[in-house]
């Protein structure tokens, strides 16, 4: 009888990458390659040359 070996999980779609600042699955802003999630990216914005126009 041949063993059965466990699966390994794999993640697919959005929620595949992590934020780098706090590690949060999610809605990741990869523009530029600074792959913050979006509550991330509003806090450090401004201090990155980020600026809001309405």
């Amino acid at each position: 009888m041949a063993k059965i070996k466990p699966r390994k999980v794999r993640k697919y779609g959005k929620g595949a990458r992590p934020c780098k600042r706090c590690g949060q699955y999610g809605p990741i802003v990869r523009k530029y390659g600074l792959n913050f999630c979006r509550q991330c990216f509003r806090e450090v914005a401004v201090g990155l040359g980020f600026k809001k126009y309405m």
